[in-house]
């Protein structure tokens, strides 16, 4: 057990193989949270605890927030999906206070670990990443992760729990600015979203067909802008989906500006529906740099850390063409 709780800006080293297998069931996981192989390359190594892992969102079963035991995310540490069927969803690690021990800056760098004791804890940590379950009547590949195993792992918190939020500001997840806008925000609009004043659907579209719009296919690096608001509205079917994908409240404040294409996306799990993989066959669906989840907007979420990369449509974007010299 961790003898001290982690605090964002403390400096935390990620623990050798052999500890870290220690703390681990027949299924890789402690307290039901897995410890992923894409995890294992971080052993030994030491990062910046950047926040507590006091209230993290539900994307499984949009229940809220909850709050996994003991558990903290460390700089901008996020899954490459190489264990998990070439995932792109890019999520950020939830570390056990368990795996990690604080460590002074000045402090003597460990050895490196045996390779039989890392090539142990890969084995255990992958033994249950994927599985097959029966689905109309054929056999499916089903992928197991942090995402899809939050809700086993976690207990929920409910909306007004006044600790969770006041613990954002006492364990300097947050400053107290920002603790006070967010706070502010959710005593206004949650009582608003029980009295059915905030609409579930916050971005309605203007077509219950929206026009098909040819692909720009773009690719990582290039340069685009976000279009405003009533373009993407046009986009959109009354219930705020464009070939059923939502369009997300977190998303509403970068209309308009300009970002790079972090990359394409081709694949990802869904928690919601099992661990499947989706493939998206029709692919115009992009991630850009620097855009996350704030964790400031999303009703009944408020102050979650996970920084998600939202996906967006093409038809959501305009090619920005490079300046020309001298331009």
């Amino acid at each position: 057990m961790a003898s001290e709780e982690l605090r964002r800006g403390d400096l935390a080293e990620v623990k050798d193989p052999a500890a870290i297998l220690a703390t681990l069931d027949e299924r890789g996981a402690l307290e039901e949270l897995p410890f992923m192989p894409e995890m294992a390359a971080f052993c030994g190594r030491r990062f910046e605890v950047d926040r507590r892992a006091e209230r993290i969102c539900d994307t499984v079963h949009y229940s809220g927030s909850r709050k996994p035991p003991r558990s903290v995310l460390l700089a901008d540490l996020r899954c490459d999906g190489s264990a998990h069927g070439g995932c792109q969803a890019e999520c950020r690690f939830i570390w056990k206070e368990d795996w990690l021990k604080k460590v002074a800056p000045e402090s003597a760098a460990p050895a490196p670990a045996p390779a039989r004791d890392l090539a142990a804890l890969l084995e255990r940590a992958s033994r249950h990443v994927e599985h097959s379950v029966q689905a109309d009547g054929r056999p499916e590949r089903r992928w197991r992760c942090q995402a899809t195993e939050l809700p086993r792992a976690s207990r929920h918190l409910k909306l007004w729990d006044p600790r969770s939020y006041l613990r954002e500001c006492t364990t300097g997840n947050v400053g107290l600015g920002r603790w006070l806008r967010v706070t502010a925000r959710a005593s206004l609009q949650e009582p608003m979203r029980k009295l059915g004043l905030m609409p579930e659907v916050h971005l309605p579209g203007t077509s219950a067909a929206p026009a098909a719009e040819p692909p720009l296919h773009l690719q990582p690096g290039e340069l685009v802008q976000v279009k405003t608001r009533e373009e993407i509205a046009a986009t959109l079917t009354p219930e705020g989906r464009h070939r059923g994908m939502w369009f997300d409240r977190e998303m509403m404040p970068f209309c308009g500006r300009v970002f790079r294409v972090r990359q394409r996306i081709h694949r990802f799990i869904d928690e919601r529906a099992g661990g499947r993989m989706i493939e998206l066959k029709k692919n115009d669906c992009v991630t850009l740099e620097g855009v996350v989840c704030s964790g400031e907007l999303s009703l009944r979420r408020w102050f979650c850390p996970r920084a998600i990369y939202p996906y967006w449509r093409e038809c959501w974007l305009r090619r920005v063409e490079p300046a020309s010299p001298g331009g």
